[in-house]
């Protein structure tokens, strides 16, 4: 079994972390969500997986190679401009190998989600379907788009976001993972922009083709900005989202990182290779990457800290953002949604908390 992962997008809301780095590539419990999601294939009985990349196409490549560490074949095939998810899905299918009736999974590369492949693959063969959308429901679903189903789970319409309360006719959301027949995929229009929630899917309904919703209430998170990304770190390192990559525990801590005795890592923080947290620091809730200093005394909560980043004596960050190789001098204070660029330098003592 094959399945596509669209790991193309530049990630702009997570910038400055995205500046050196893909966002599906950003470490989540130590490792990139997209190696969650290879494991999460593999063990659903995917053999062959397809990178559709485009931004820094080259890390992936770097870090996965053909997937002989990750026990899957890995192919890559680069987007030269964007082509949205229809385009995208459309563009990798000369790379694909299964047969016209096979099923082909397609993954989304910025989500974390604990739903079961097994049993949508399962849904989607028994009910001779076209194309499977896992679906969940949400309380608040104006954020997204809505897909009504009949009572056998088929798929009625596709909705844009609701503007008022009588155009919230469902709570099930698209939930960004679908399992298409591969002849479906050589459909899509190739070489042009087609997005698969705007044109692709409402045209298959209107060819009436057999379209179903898989029902599934499992951990689902789109990792669109810092904090959800936290979270998302977090929720894997603790187990609220499960992962074939990591034994959920209350933090992880890379062997080769260096923490002092002193030091406290908490809330399900990860703190990444070679990392220095100094004595009496405390990491609450918060991912530091790879080779990233924390100094004597800081307090770093619900914050990332980015690769070789350092944080001096006493430094409290809350809902911050370091990026990569930034500084941030001794006795500062940042919070709510403050971001610190790439290389970025900050002067001792220049910002407290406002009153």
């Amino acid at each position: 079994m094959e399945a596509v992962m669209l790991v193309g997008g530049q990630g702009t809301r997570l910038r400055p972390l995205t500046e050196n780095t893909p966002k599906p590539m950003l470490p989540v419990a130590n490792f990139p969500c997209t190696a969650h999601q290879i494991a999460k294939a593999r063990e659903a009985g995917v053999t062959r997986i397809v990178l559709s990349t485009s931004y820094r196409a080259e890390v992936f490549e770097s870090y996965f190679g053909a997937g002989e560490d990750f026990g899957i074949e890995i192919v890559y095939v680069v987007e030269d401009s964007p082509l949205g998810t229809g385009g995208a899905i459309r563009n990798v299918a000369s790379a694909l190998r299964s047969g016209a009736e096979d099923p082909v999974i397609i993954l989304n590369g910025d989500i974390l989600s604990g739903h079961s492949l097994q049993n949508q693959v399962a849904d989607f063969e028994q009910r001779k379907a076209d194309v499977s959308l896992h679906l969940i429901d949400v309380d608040d679903p104006r954020a997204f788009g809505l897909v009504p189903t009949d009572n056998d789970g088929r798929v009625l319409k596709f909705l844009e976001k609701p503007q008022t309360p009588e155009e919230i006719v469902t709570h099930q959301i698209n939930a960004g993972c679908y399992v298409f027949r591969r002849r479906l995929i050589d459909a899509i229009p190739a070489g042009r922009v087609v997005s698969v929630e705007r044109e692709t899917f409402p045209g298959l309904l209107e060819a009436d083709a057999h379209v179903v919703g898989y029902l599934e209430n499992a951990y689902w998170l789109d990792l669109g900005n810092p904090l959800a990304y936290a979270k998302g770190s977090r929720d894997v390192v603790t187990g609220a989202c499960p992962s074939p990559l990591v034994h959920a525990s209350q933090n992880l801590v890379d062997a080769t990182a260096k923490v002092e005795p002193s030091a406290e890592i908490a809330e399900g923080s990860a703190v990444g290779a070679g990392a220095n947290i100094s004595a009496n620091a405390q990491i609450l809730g918060s991912v530091v990457l790879p080779g990233a200093t924390i100094g004597e005394g800081c307090v770093v909560q619900n914050s990332i800290v980015g690769t070789n980043a350092v944080l001096g004596a006493n430094v409290d960050i809350r809902d911050t953002v370091i990026g990569d190789g930034a500084t941030v001098g001794a006795g500062n204070q940042l919070q709510a949604g403050a971001r610190v660029w790439t290389g970025a330098t900050i002067a001792p003592d220049s910002i407290r908390f406002s009153a």
